[in-house]
């Protein structure tokens, strides 16, 4: 009567979602401001100035039924010549509109892309730690996950990813700034990774893809974010507004195919296909043309920064370890016990809610999502004190 795969993911919520629901019972039970919740990457700073303007611009001079209606399905044509001309500018890349897919964000983005992709057989790698719903994503569209692990400093293994690419390799997920570690990778590693891949591609006869998922690359705190698709012909960008532009509700991204992967046309006709076959109509109208006119915005990211570094400086002077974080709002903290779901239980006791590293493919750390107010982090410094005097730190 059901689908069984289907029931076993509504009972089995994310971690990240789980601890999330926990962290609101728990302040109904003792109170918002004793409870402190880092689980969750939702923004906590206002959308830009420009965004309230352009939705009240919009409301007032366009007509609500054109304002609000069907869109065509790939996305208002405004809108993608608006993302196009963006990419053309910002990223020195010969990007046309017609190859541009607005989408509901990057959870929208991802599984068009791996559904447009996925063949029977093919594998898709993952560094790790990553988004564990990659995990989900991929493999409902008919892929196997095959995770390889970043090196001691979360940056990428070079030679393990070329070890792990098989005739099988359809394409490899990249996610910089990264959930959960906060770390950028670097021009070197990134063009060395496209060499790596042009190799294989000629050894294997074949084209490796690279997806980049990119919701936090305006969040950065002085590290450069290149480009993959000016580094790597055969490039998919998957991208979200929900977090530069603090409209994590709104639901709103888009899909650039690079102009010069191969067999581009059709990859991008596939793409529709997939957005038609799994029910996105079109991306909501109204934040289509709000996105349009912020691109390349974020909001206040000196929050943040202040934010990162007053949690930094706090927990490190505890005698915590933590990855420094170049980007996004995560910091990705050592475990002081082998077991990092069991640590995270503890620092339940003293109400911090940390998501254990687990089920972003390894073990031993801790995320905490520093999008949080600055009296939540000030607040939550007592109990992180008494947290690591219990471990001895």
């Amino acid at each position: 009567m059901i689908n069984a795969a289907m029931r076993k993911l509504g009972e089995e919520r994310s971690v990240i979602r789980e601890i999330f629901e926990y962290g609101n019972a728990r302040k109904q039970a003792v109170g918002e401001k004793n409870v402190f919740d880092f689980s969750l990457g939702n923004p906590s700073v206002p959308a830009p100035a420009d965004v309230n303007r352009e939705i009240v611009r919009l409301v007032g001079e366009m007509p609500s039924v054109a304002l609000h209606g069907y869109t065509s399905a790939a996305g208002a044509p405004d809108v993608r010549e608006a993302v196009a001309d963006y990419i053309r500018a910002a990223f020195g890349v010969p990007m046309t509109s017609d190859l541009v897919y607005m989408t509901c964000g990057a959870a929208a983005s991802l599984t068009v892309t791996l559904n447009a992709l996925c063949e029977e057989g093919d594998e898709f790698i993952v560094i790790a730690p990553y988004f564990p719903e990659y995990r989900v994503f991929i493999e409902r569209a008919g892929g196997k996950v095959v995770e390889v692990p970043a090196d001691g400093a979360f940056r990428l293994d070079l030679a393990a990813i070329e070890r792990a690419v098989t005739p099988r390799t359809k394409a490899i997920l990249l996610n910089s700034p990264n959930n959960p570690t906060g770390v950028v990778y670097s021009r070197g590693e990134l063009a060395a990774l496209a060499a790596l891949l042009e190799r294989k591609n000629k050894e294997l006869q074949k084209t490796v893809v690279l997806i980049s998922d990119e919701p936090y690359r305006e969040l950065t705190y002085g590290a450069e974010v290149p480009y993959l698709m000016a580094l790597y012909p055969h490039t998919v960008v998957c991208y979200s507004f929900s977090k530069s532009l603090s409209l994590a509700g709104e639901r709103i991204g888009y899909i650039a195919v690079s102009p010069q992967c191969a067999d581009a046309r059709a990859l991008f006709a596939a793409v529709c296909g997939a957005g038609r076959a799994l029910g996105f109509v079109c991306a909501p109208a109204l934040f289509q043309r709000v996105a349009a006119k912020c691109l390349g915005q974020s909001g206040d990211l000196e929050a943040y920064r202040a934010n990162r570094d007053l949690l930094w400086e706090a927990l490190t002077s505890f005698g915590f370890s933590c990855i420094p974080s170049e980007g996004a709002f995560y910091l990705f903290m050592k475990s002081p016990e082998p077991d990092a779901a069991a640590f995270a239980e503890r620092a339940k006791k003293y109400e911090l809610l940390l998501v254990p590293s687990d089920s972003f493919g390894v073990k031993g750390y801790v995320r905490i999502s520093y999008c949080v107010s600055r009296e939540t982090i000030q607040n939550s410094l007592p109990a992180f004190a008494a947290l690591a005097k219990e471990y001895g730190l």
